[in-house]
């Protein structure tokens, strides 16, 4: 299950109990991190970074019953040299800017149900179905 970001509950409850404006992404997209550290608070030091690594778009189904989850698969480039082990995954809205809080926020975040590391020459890959965010 994926968690909230504070930035991110924190802008839904202004929009929808407040009239805040908000204008969600026409994109958002999957980033890995080595440690939760940050996640919550929109603060994250751990993406991983070098070797070829980059966020990948994230594609969802349509949400049924406080749920939805990636449509495609999702494949990071081969790495090109080896990368920090990925136990956390993150919906965050910008492709590459890294000045987190002021021009790339986390939206959602989970921890992987299996740490990976990527060798040279390994590609990362989230299957169909397994980043599902569910609202309870």
């Amino acid at each position: 299950m994926a968690v909230f970001s504070n930035y991110y509950l924190e802008t839904i409850i202004d929009h929808m109990l407040r009239g805040a404006a908000f204008t969600p992404p026409a994109t958002v997209y999957v980033a890995l991190f080595s440690a939760d550290t940050g996640l919550q608070t929109n603060a994250p030091t751990a993406e991983l970074t070098g070797g070829g690594y980059t966020r990948m778009t994230l594609a969802l189904d349509a949400a049924s019953d406080g749920e939805t989850q990636n449509t495609g698969l999702i494949e990071f480039p081969v790495a090109t040299g080896d990368w920090l082990t990925a136990t956390h995954a993150a919906m965050v809205d910008h492709l590459t800017n890294s000045t987190w809080g002021t021009n790339v926020n986390v939206l959602m975040w989970k921890t992987l149900t299996v740490a990976k590391t990527a060798l040279t020459g390994d590609m990362l890959k989230i299957n169909v179905g397994d980043f599902a965010i569910t609202i309870t």
